[in-house]
């Protein structure tokens, strides 16, 4: 019989790809189209890895759901247009993540993406940097409810045929670190994104890697 794979599941933004700059003045851009002060950038950064709507709820818990809905499309216009301006060169990948997921490839994990990005966005992103091919199973929220429900993991899980037994979800965030645990899957948290090392820990990370090395070292551990 077949042994189910291994399977390495990663967020995108904060994990494998510093989108900062181009989030940061997106989110600016949707709160000034509706006469609002943008948010700091630390409370941006904060709501990194929720879905869109989501977000914005967390940002401004006391207004309509309709302007949150808003606020999301607005950001999503001045994504778009941000790239569009400048390409994604503002989004580089983090210093040794394509080593990284090289490595894992060459020693039999399959690799996944659960996000909170949409499917294009996700498809560009991957793209840009060569990689989208390396990966067996894109969960993204244009199909699932926000991190940290655990749709996006079981179906990663289904897709690529992977026992949560033998899968590890890879993040930056609590959001992600909780899905894992949602989805009864290892989680480990990098240091490079969006939460601190102790908020990781404490909300169940198995591990905090500092750069990809150590990650990598984590995940065969």
């Amino acid at each position: 019989m077949k042994l189910a794979p291994r399977l390495a599941v990663f967020d995108c933004d904060g994990t494998l790809i510093d989108s900062q700059i181009n989030i940061i003045r997106a989110m600016a851009s949707s709160f000034a189209r509706h006469g609002l002060a943008p948010p700091d950038d630390h409370a941006t950064r904060r709501v990194v890895g929720l879905s869109l709507v989501e977000a914005m709820q967390a940002l401004l818990p006391d207004e309509t759901h309709d302007l949150h809905m808003r606020l999301a499309d607005d950001y999503k216009t001045a994504f778009q247009r941000l790239r569009a301006d400048s390409g994604l060169d503002p989004e580089p990948l983090y210093p040794g993540v394509r080593r990284l997921l090289d490595a894992l490839a060459a020693q039999g994990w399959s690799l996944a993406v659960a996000t909170g990005k949409s499917d294009r966005g996700l498809k560009l992103a991957l793209e840009h940097h060569g990689i989208h091919h390396l990966f067996v199973s894109l969960q993204t929220a244009d199909r699932h409810p926000s991190k940290p429900h655990p749709s996006m993991l079981r179906a990663a899980l289904a897709e690529a045929g992977a026992d949560a037994s033998q899968a590890v979800m890879i993040g930056d965030t609590i959001f992600d670190i909780a899905m894992g645990r949602a989805a009864g899957v290892r989680s480990i948290g990098v240091d490079w994104g969006y939460h601190e090392a102790d908020e990781l820990r404490e909300a169940g990370a198995k591990g905090v890697a500092m750069d990809a090395g150590e990650l990598l070292a984590l995940l065969n551990g």
